[in-house]
């Protein structure tokens, strides 16, 4: 291909991989827009469901599709002898843990985990706080999300006596023999055992994916213009 005073004679190897690259880089960003979308209408859901009135969790078995982000309330006692501490949690830039202790559902045989809150690390890690918990029947508010509250895993062991890295239901069901129901309750209701019950409600994070799926666009777009830059030549006289 001939232009007013150049030449354009690419490499058929170097227009293969072009179009693979900018190919790639499109993908990569329409997936990114997608996954917007996706985070965009699960907070849209979460709004709505904030705003329902509070349900009751039975006590019989659930689903956590039926129940996730919902506000609700849970009656009965804890067991606070199974309490764990999830680590590497963090607020307002502070070091600490999330005390997790299941309540067995009055007049059932069946357990929620709930998440009561942060409480920050001691000076010696290896004294853990004190968490007071209310030996008779107590009702629970908040909201329902996922039990799997897994984080970066450096090893197949994330638990270590009473603190864990991350939380998982089935590993917790072997430990205790209990039958929990397959959510958790981040706790709202105000109780005086000093833990701090702040829940940030996140935005939808679509902005981010929205950002990065402008640098894939990018991206191609910068491929196309190093190739044109590279394989446009100026003809000799």
């Amino acid at each position: 291909m001939t232009l007013a005073g150049y030449q354009f004679k690419p490499k058929l190897w170097a227009v293969a991989i072009t179009i693979c690259m900018v190919w790639i880089f499109l993908e990569l960003g329409k997936w990114q827009l997608s996954r917007a979308d996706e985070r965009k209408s699960r907070h849209e859901q979460l709004e709505q469901l904030s705003q329902e009135p509070v349900v009751t969790v039975p006590g019989s078995l659930i689903r956590l599709e039926d129940y996730q982000y919902r506000q609700v309330e849970a009656r009965g006692k804890y067991r606070s002898e199974y309490t764990i501490f999830l680590d590497n949690k963090t607020y307002k830039g502070r070091a600490g843990y999330h005390v997790l202790t299941p309540l067995q559902i009055a007049n059932s045989q069946w357990y929620v985990i709930i998440n009561r809150g942060w409480v920050p690390v001691g000076y010696d890690r290896s004294i853990l706080p004190e968490i007071p918990t209310v030996a008779d029947e107590t009702l629970v508010t908040g909201t329902v999300v996922s039990p799997e509250l897994k984080m970066l895993e450096l090893s197949d062991h994330t638990s270590s006596g009473v603190v864990w890295d991350s939380f998982n239901l089935e590993r917790y069901k072997e430990m205790t023999g209990f039958d929990l129901q397959p959510i958790m309750i981040l706790q709202k209701n105000k109780v005086e055992d000093g833990l701090i019950r702040d829940w940030d409600r996140p935005d939808s994070g679509a902005s981010k994916n929205i950002g990065y799926a402008i640098q894939w666009f990018t991206l191609a777009i910068t491929t196309i213009i190093i190739f044109l830059v590279l394989n446009v030549k100026r003809r000799s006289k």
